[in-house]
C-alpha cells in the first residue's frame, strides 16, 4: 500500500501539477487571447446563464371578490330614457360579487399586504410585455443580486426597514461602464419577449436598440397611487361648460356648498402622469375618432372629456356629426342614443353611444310599441358592427344595469345563439353579465387584426357609495371628507375581477379606475340631485368636474404610451 502511494506520487503528481498550472493559465488568458475567444464562449455568457435562470416573470394572484350591495327594481322606462332619471338607472344586483372594494378604514387587505411586501423586498420595476403587465419575482431578484452587485443592494436597518437602490436608477446613469454592460446583458436576457441578449458581453447595434426599447417601455402603472391636493385643479369650471355638461351633473349649479372634491388630483406611485391639455389631446388624435360605448357612467366620461378638451369654454366651431353615426333622436324619444362631435382644427371626433348592457338589443315584434327586446348576450351592439372601422380609440363599459329590476323595466329578454336563453347558469344575472363582458371583449379582440389603427379599452366598473341603505331605502353619501385621505392604492389586480379576467391575454387594455374611485365617496351628486325623488340620493353618478376627469387623464396617458411604443 505504501509502495503503491509512492508509485502514484512519483509518476502521477508531476502530471497533475502540469494540468493545474495549465488550467490556471487558460483561465487567465481566456478573454485576453483572440485564439481562445474564438474557441470558447465569453465568461459573461456563462455568468448570465446562471442569472437568467433565477428570476421568473409572474402576475399577481387573483384578488378575492367581495359583495356589493344592490338596488331593487325601478319604474318601467325605455332604453332611450334610462340615463337621467335617478340613481336607480345604474343599480347592481345583490349577488354581483365582481367588485373588490377598498375599505373605508384602509386600502383593503390586498393593498396592505402589497405595501408590507413592498417595504421588505427589492423592486426591479414593471415591464409591459405583449400587452400584459408582469413583474419580476422579488425572491428570485434577491438570488440574482448575489451574482451581480450592480443590480441592486439592500442595507437592512435594526428596525427592519430596507433602503434599496433600484435597477431603474442604475440604468438612468449615462456613463455606462463595464458593470453596466453586464447589467444590460442580464436585462436583455430577462426581457426575452423584447429581444434576446447577444452571446457577446459587448452589445451589438440591435441589442442596444432592444435595451433602449426595454427601458423606455417601463410604463407607469397609473392604477397605483394616491389622491393629492392640487391648486391647479379642476381642469374646467363647474359653473361653465354648459355646451357639453348636463345640468344634473354640474354640482356647482346645485345647492351644494363644499367643493373641495374638485381640488384633488390622482398621483401615481413612482412616476408622473402627463398633464392633460386639450390642444395636445387634439394634436395626438388628429384625424382620429374616440368613441365611448356604455351606460350613463360612460356618458359622464364623454361629457367630462368634452369639457376637458375645450376647457369648459364655448366652442361654436365644433361640428355635430351625429348623423354620420346614426345618432339621431328617434320619434317619440326623449333624446338620441348618443352624440358625436368633431373639432375641425384637427379633424378629431369624440362620440358616445348608449349601450348599457354592451350587447345587441333587438325588438322581438317591431310592429308592437310595447314589445320585449331580445338581449343577445353573445352579440355586440349593432352600432359597433356598423361603425367599428371608423373608430380609432374605443372605450367600453357596463355593469350597473345588470339586475333583474332593470331587465324587467326595460323589457329585456336574454337570448343566446339567436334564441331565448335556456341555460340555467346564464339565467343568473352575475353569470350573464360575465358571459357578456367576455363575449364583447373577445369579439373586439378578434377585430383588432382587421383594424391595426384601433386601440380598445374596457373601463372597469365605477363604484357606488350608498351607506345605511340603497338608493330607494334611505341610503346616503353625505360625507364631504373623502375616505382617500392618507390612503393609497397598492394592489396589483383590478378590484373589478370580471373586467380583469375578461381582458387578460387579449389586445383589449383595461382602463382600471375602480380602486382609485372607491376612495372618493365624497365626489357623488348625493342629495343635491335635481332629478331624484325626495329622500333619494345619487351615490352612483359623479359631480363634474370630478372623478371622471381622472379617468380621462389616465386614458390620455395610456393612449400616449401606446403611441410611443408603436412609433418605436
Amino acid at each position: 500500500m505504501k509502495g503503491g502511494f509512492s508509485r502514484f506520487r512519483g509518476k502521477e503528481l508531476p502530471l497533475l501539477l502540469i494540468v493545474i498550472i495549465g488550467t490556471i493559465i487558460l483561465i487567465w488568458a481566456w478573454d485576453r487571447t483572440p485564439f481562445l475567444t474564438t474557441l470558447l464562449p465569453p465568461k459573461e455568457q456563462l455568468h448570465l446563464s446562471q442569472v437568467s435562470s433565477g428570476p421568473n416573470l409572474h402576475t399577481s394572484k387573483d384578488v378575492n371578490a367581495t359583495d356589493q350591495n344592490s338596488g331593487s327594481s325601478n319604474s318601467p322606462m325605455t332604453p332611450a330614457q334610462e340615463e337621467d332619471t335617478s340613481p336607480a338607472a345604474e343599480d347592481t344586483e345583490a349577488n354581483d360579487k365582481q367588485l373588490v372594494e377598498v375599505g373605508k378604514n384602509g386600502s383593503g387587505d390586498s393593498s396592505t399586504a402589497t405595501e408590507t411586501k413592498g417595504k421588505q423586498n427589492q423592486t426591479v420595476g414593471e415591464s409591459i410585455l405583449n400587452g400584459n403587465e408582469q413583474t419580476l419575482d422579488s425572491t428570485a431578484i434577491e438570488d440574482s443580486a448575489n451574482t451581480s452587485s450592480s443590480i441592486t443592494s439592500t442595507e437592512t436597518k435594526e428596525n427592519g426597514d430596507a433602503e434599496s437602490s433600484t435597477l431603474t436608477e442604475e440604468m438612468n446613469n449615462q456613463n455606462i461602464g463595464e458593470k453596466d454592460l453586464k447589467l444590460k446583458d442580464q436585462l436583455l436576457d430577462l426581457a426575452a419577449p423584447i429581444g434576446s441578449a447577444n452571446s457577446s458581453s459587448l452589445l451589438g447595434e440591435q441589442d442596444e436598440k432592444n435595451f433602449t426599447m426595454f427601458m423606455n417601455n417601463q410604463a407607469c402603472n397609473y392604477t397605483k397611487g394616491k389622491w393629492v391636493v392640487d391648486d391647479n385643479q379642476p381642469l374646467y369650471s363647474g359653473f361653465g361648460c354648459k355646451q357639453w355638461l348636463a345640468q344634473m351633473w354640474a354640482c356647482r349649479l346645485m345647492q351644494r356648498t363644499d367643493f373641495s372634491y374638485e381640488m384633488l388630483r390622482w398621483q401615481p406611485n413612482n412616476c408622473q402622469m402627463e398633464a392633460f391639455k386639450g390642444s395636445e389631446f387634439l394634436k395626438r388624435m388628429e384625424g382620429k375618432t374616440l368613441a365611448f360605448v356604455g351606460d350613463s357612467l360612460g356618458r359622464q366620461q364623454f361629457q367630462s372629456l368634452m369639457c376637458m378638451i375645450t376647457g369648459g369654454k364655448e366652442t361654436p366651431d365644433v361640428l355635430d356629426v351625429g348623423r354620420e353615426y346614426g345618432l339621431v333622436q328617434p320619434r317619440g324619444s326623449v333624446r338620441p342614443n348618443g352624440w358625436a362631435y368633431r373639432f375641425p382644427s384637427t379633424n378629431t371626433s369624440v362620440l358616445y353611444y348608449w349601450s348599457a348592457c354592451l350587447c345587441d338589443l333587438e325588438p322581438i315584434d317591431i310592429k308592437n310599441p310595447a314589445t320585449d327586446y331580445a338581449m343577445h348576450l353573445d352579440r355586440p351592439p349593432s352600432f359597433l358592427r356598423h361603425f367599428l372601422h371608423k373608430i380609432d380609440v374605443l372605450v367600453l363599459n357596463t355593469g350597473h344595469h345588470w339586475n333583474r329590476g332593470k331587465l324587467k323595466a326595460n323589457r329585456w329578454v336574454m337570448h343566446v345563439g339567436g334564441m331565448p336563453n335556456t341555460n340555467k347558469k346564464l339565467a343568473m344575472i352575475g353569470d350573464a353579465k360575465n358571459f357578456t363582458i367576455h363575449s364583447i371583449v373577445d369579439w373586439v379582440n378578434k377585430q383588432l387584426p382587421k383594424y391595426p389603427h384601433l386601440k380598445a379599452f374596457y373601463r372597469s366598473i365605477s363604484p357606488r357609495h350608498f351607506v345605511n341603505g340603497d338608493w330607494n331605502t334611505g341610503g346616503s353619501c353625505d360625507n364631504t371628507t373623502p375616505m382617500s385621505v392618507g390612503k393609497e392604492v397598492l394592489q396589483d389586480e383590478s378590484s373589478d375581477y370580471s373586467a380583469g379576467r375578461a381582458v387578460k391575454g387579449t389586445g383589449v387594455k383595461l382602463l382600471d379606475i375602480t380602486a382609485l374611485s372607491q376612495l372618493r365617496d365624497e365626489g357623488h351628486i348625493s342629495r343635491f340631485s335635481i332629478t331624484a325623488s325626495s329622500g333619494v340620493q345619487d351615490c352612483l353618478h359623479w359631480c363634474l368636474p370630478g372623478v371622471p376627469d381622472t379617468w380621462n387623464e389616465i386614458l390620455f396617458a395610456l393612449i400616449s404610451d401606446m403611441s410611443k411604443v408603436q412609433n418605436e
